[in-house]
């Protein structure tokens, strides 16, 4: 995957578009025209605060299926990332939650998004659903019966979950993209806002060769610059928030200020980042 090419950069900054609930889901409101606000409001924070890639997500429609999603949900979110295309022009991903793949990769194709992310592509992982089974042999063959060019970005044993043994990273690394053909690796903490160590981000690297590693989860303006010493780009969402609130909106001053504070560090990775003062909001 050729980040540039995608990005406009090297080293891309994707934010990530938490929907509220949608049909379906225990928590919806009966309002699709308050999520669609809602995901406008947050895209264009991200854009205008200076990400370089948006990744479209049904957050708020937990507890998950670990199957297929409701075809309510394939609407739903096939409408809002084409009304947030007439807002933004960074590139749009998906991740269909928990792991519906097949049904990210047919939105993605059918409104022009540019990839998707598959938290199980390969492998076996235990997780609040029960037991998810990667899904890489029949979302590949997929593609390729749409004719479709859509990237995957695969998670690397995902965050929430815990695998079937005891596997070696590098070994799922490298399964992920020779026996997964994934076009990207994410590599997250234990958990939402929790990030991956250092250690297991350059082992990924290392292991990816020229498949570009992106931080999963956790990061902020105080570790970015040492977790992007190991890492080709990142997915952020948490710091993000008003407050830092998960729960909250897209707060556009705290976007800017993580990707400058993410720039910085590129250009002196030997120093670490001045921590912005945060404005209250």
């Amino acid at each position: 995957m050729d980040l540039f090419e995608t990005f406009g950069t090297d080293h891309p900054v994707i934010g990530v578009v938490h929907l509220l609930p949608l049909p379906q889901s225990p928590r919806w409101q009966g309002s699709l025209q308050q999520v669609i606000d809602r995901a406008e409001q947050e895209a264009t924070a991200l854009a205008s605060g200076g990400v370089h890639g948006l990744i479209v997500e049904n957050f708020f429609d937990a507890p998950f299926t670990k199957g297929s999603v409701d075809p309510a949900v394939v609407s739903a979110m096939s409408l809002v990332v084409h009304r947030l295309q007439t807002l933004v022009t960074v590139p749009i991903g998906l991740n269909v939650l928990r792991n519906d793949a097949r049904s990210a990769m047919a939105i993605a194709t059918c409104v022009g998004a540019k990839f998707i992310r598959v938290n199980v592509l390969t492998g076996v992982m235990a997780t609040d659903q029960g037991l998810i089974e990667g899904c890489a042999h029949d979302l590949l063959r997929y593609r390729r019966e749409l004719g479709s060019e859509v990237k995957i970005l695969a998670d690397v044993l995902v965050k929430h979950a815990r695998p079937l043994g005891s596997p070696n990273l590098t070994t799922a690394v490298q399964e992920a993209i020779h026996r997964g053909m994934a076009d990207g690796i994410i590599l997250s903490g234990w958990a939402t806002g929790s990030p991956p160590s250092l250690e297991d981000l350059e082992l990924a690297k290392a292991a990816a060769g020229n498949c570009p590693v992106f931080i999963g989860s956790g990061a902020d303006w105080d570790n970015i610059g040492t977790l992007m010493q190991a890492a080709d780009g990142v997915i952020v969402a948490s710091s993000l928030k008003r407050h830092g609130d998960i729960n909250q909106p897209i707060d556009p001053i705290r976007v800017g200020q993580f990707v400058d504070a993410m720039a910085e560090g590129l250009q002196n990775p030997d120093l670490s980042p001045t921590v912005p003062t945060l404005a209250v909001s």
